[in-house]
Order: C-alpha cells, then sequence, then structure tokens
C-alpha cells in the first residue's frame, strides 16, 4: 500500500478523531449514569429563588417554555420574564403568563443600553425585579423538567455547598423540523454534549455554559455584575471564568433541560454553527485550533478523494463515519433522543460542513447584532459599530 506524505498527515486527524471519540462516549456515558435518584432537601431547607428568564421575540414553542418554568416542584420562586421593548411580540406571551400564574410571574420591561450584548441588557432588566439571592438563567427556549428547580439549586444551598458558585445543566436539543434544523440538533447532541461532558471529567479544558445556570447575586456583584459582561460575545463563559477566578467551584450536572430548535431557513443554521465557533475561538483561542485534528470524517473524505476512491481511501472513509455514528447513536441512545437518531444520517454532513465553519470562525472579525454589525476584538469582546467593510461576517441569535 502506498500512501503519499500528504495522504500519510490527512490520517492525524483521522485516528487522532476516532480515538477522541470513542474515549468521550465512554467518558459521557459514565457520567449520564448519575442522571437517576431524587433530591435531598438541604438541612437549611429550600432557599427562594428568582429565576431570570431574558425574551426577545416569539419562538418554538415559548408559551410552553415559559409555563415550565412556572410550574416548578419548588416551595418559593418567582420567574421575572425580560423584554426591552413594549411591543415586542413576546409581550402578549408573557402577559398571558402572568394571568395564569399570577402571584409567581413579574413582567420586566427595561429598556437597557449597558453594553452590545442584548441577552445582558435584558438580563440588567430582570435583576432589578429580582427579589432572591439564588438567581437561576434560564434562556427563551429553554424548557424544564419539573425537578429542575431543586436539581440546579442543591449544590448551592447543600451545607458543604459554600465553595460552588456556579451550577449548570447540559442542554438536549429537540423539535427539530427542516432537515438544517436536524443538523443543528445533532451539533448539540452528538457534538455539544459530549465535548462539554469530556472537557468537566478530565479537566482538558475551562468552560462555562450559560442557558441553563444557578449563582449567588453576591457573586455575579462581586465579579462587577451583568453589566460588565455586556460587551463580550460569550458572556456566559466570561461570567462563569470570573467566578471561579475566586475560588468557586463549578458544578455540571448530568440531568439535561430540552432546548427548542427554531432556525428561520439554512442561513440560519450556517450563522448559528459559525457563531458557535466563533464563542469557541474567543473563548479558547489555543482549544479552539486543536479541535481540527478531531475532525475525523473530512479529512477520511479528503483522504479517499486524493486516491480516487480506492479500494484504501474508501476503507479509511468507511471506519472513520463507523466510528462517528456508531458512537453518535449510542450516546443518543443514553440521552433518549429518538430524534437525533433519526437525523443520525445527516452526521457526515455536519462534519463535513463543520469544517468550513471552523474556518469562518477563524477568519471572522465582526458579529451582526439585531441587523448591525460590530467589531470583535481576540478576547471576544464587541468594540463598536463597524462603519467600514470588514470581512468574516458572523450573525449572533440574541
Amino acid at each position: 500500500m502506498d500512501i503519499s506524505i500528504p495522504q500519510a498527515l490527512l490520517l492525524i486527524p483521522v485516528i487522532a478523531g476516532s480515538v477522541y471519540e470513542v474515549l468521550r462516549l465512554g467518558i459521557a456515558r459514565r457520567f449520564l449514569t448519575e442522571r437517576g435518584g431524587g433530591v435531598e432537601e438541604p438541612p437549611g431547607g429550600w432557599p427562594p429563588v428568582s429565576v431570570l428568564k431574558p425574551l426577545r421575540g416569539l419562538e418554538k414553542g415559548l408559551a410552553e417554555n415559559i409555563r415550565s418554568a412556572c410550574r416548578q416542584d419548588y416551595p418559593r420562586y418567582q420567574v421575572v420574564l425580560a423584554v426591552q421593548d413594549g411591543n415586542d411580540p413576546a409581550v402578549p406571551v408573557m402577559e398571558a403568563a402572568r394571568r395564569e400564574f399570577p402571584d409567581r410571574v413579574e413582567l420586566a420591561v427595561e429598556n437597557v443600553a449597558a453594553g452590545i450584548n442584548g441577552k445582558i441588557n435584558n438580563l440588567i432588566g430582570a435583576l432589578r425585579h429580582a427579589r432572591h439571592d439564588i438567581l437561576v438563567i434560564s434562556d427563551s427556549d429553554v424548557r424544564l423538567p419539573e425537578d429542575y428547580l431543586r436539581r440546579i439549586v442543591a449544590p448551592l444551598a447543600a451545607s458543604d455547598g459554600g465553595d460552588v458558585g456556579y451550577v449548570c445543566t447540559l442542554y438536549r436539543a429537540a423539535r427539530a423540523d427542516a432537515w438544517y434544523e436536524k443538523l443543528s440538533l445533532l451539533t448539540y447532541n452528538a457534538d455539544f454534549i459530549p465535548g462539554i461532558i469530556f472537557a468537566y471529567v478530565t479537566k482538558a479544558a475551562p468552560f462555562c455554559i450559560g442557558a441553563s445556570v444557578a449563582l449567588r447575586r453576591r457573586d455575579l456583584e462581586a465579579v462587577g455584575g451583568f453589566a460588565a459582561l455586556g460587551g463580550y460575545l460569550a458572556e456566559d463563559y466570561e461570567m462563569g471564568c470570573r467566578i471561579l477566578a475566586r475560588g468557586a467551584r463549578m458544578v455540571l450536572l448530568p440531568q439535561a433541560v430540552e432546548i427548542a430548535v427554531d432556525l428561520p431557513g439554512p442561513s440560519g443554521w450556517w450563522s448559528g454553527q459559525v457563531s458557535w465557533d466563533l464563542k469557541t475561538r474567543t473563548a479558547h483561542p489555543a482549544g479552539f485550533l486543536a479541535t481540527i485534528i478531531t475532525r475525523a470524517v473530512p479529512f477520511a473524505a479528503l483522504f479517499a478523494a486524493l486516491r480516487l476512491g480506492d479500494a484504501t481511501g474508501m476503507a479509511v472513509l468507511l471506519a472513520a463515519v463507523a466510528v462517528r455514528m456508531g458512537s453518535a447513536a449510542v450516546l443518543l441512545g443514553e440521552l433518549r433522543d429518538r430524534e437525533g437518531r433519526r437525523a443520525l444520517w445527516l452526521l457526515p454532513l455536519r462534519d463535513v460542513a463543520g469544517i468550513f465553519s471552523w474556518a469562518a470562525a477563524l477568519l471572522a472579525r465582526s458579529v451582526s447584532w439585531r441587523g448591525v454589525r460590530y467589531a470583535l476584538d481576540r478576547r471576544g469582546r464587541l468594540t463598536g459599530r463597524v462603519t467600514g467593510r470588514l470581512t468574516g461576517r458572523v450573525t449572533g441569535r440574541k
């Protein structure tokens, strides 16, 4: 078997990526087995909680997402639904929730401009209405199980939990209708979840995710509050890292909340993929660059192409695809994700597209927010509006 030097170099990420796939599957399966069992009440009882839910526009299943936050099996908590504009299409849904749960829901319509990050501006407005020290951030697309608050608050409320400063959960994508939404679902469930678990268990890379978070108000204030995060693209990472830098500990729960995949079209899927990679680049530049050697399928495809589809090339490609899809199928089974398993045939396409989104994120120097383009510095800060032509445009969700 004659293999040229370029072909041999392509085999490095094929082998490394396949080994990584198997390793993180084993770690993820072991971590996810801890999901069972109830949650014991802390010795001091359950502390009161303020759930902050920043909203903007109508999203798939928004009303039920909000209602899931209002139906928690938890003794004392409030839900603050926040928008920036009284004319926001989400306002009627918010008002309906307040009518249904008048003792639980509070509306925050606050026009805040503390920074470029729209989610942070929304959270600042929500915090003005929060009455309790324990804060839970739940994004608009998140749907919560009834025991969610007990599980996410427990590490903070535990008698020995004084060192815990940041609790977050996994999130599993669901309700993907179009093919491009199914691609996004696979990004979350077959790539993001095992990657996050691998990083958490092995401590291979620091991370903090923000769609489903619990923290103390005093810890937030100690790192400058939400206002100090208004200029960051990856505000959740920045917030978590600042809290952890003060000596606190992060807890990642094995239970996953559900997020709805709601994309306007293929362009929305593409911009979301690039934005996701861009956040990784700004948070972990070296780690982002290193992920190129874990992408087995696209490099196996290139290897097969350079060999003009001969037996060796096709054997390498089929082996890489089999490892990737087999590992993903097992993981999706652990997550009880039938929707993802039905879409599994799209995974090789998603992986090949991932090489291009990685390259786009590597070159991106700006991000589009609410129709306006902003420059992005190397630390992931949004530095101001772009007045001239700037390449590498990425569209942000919030």
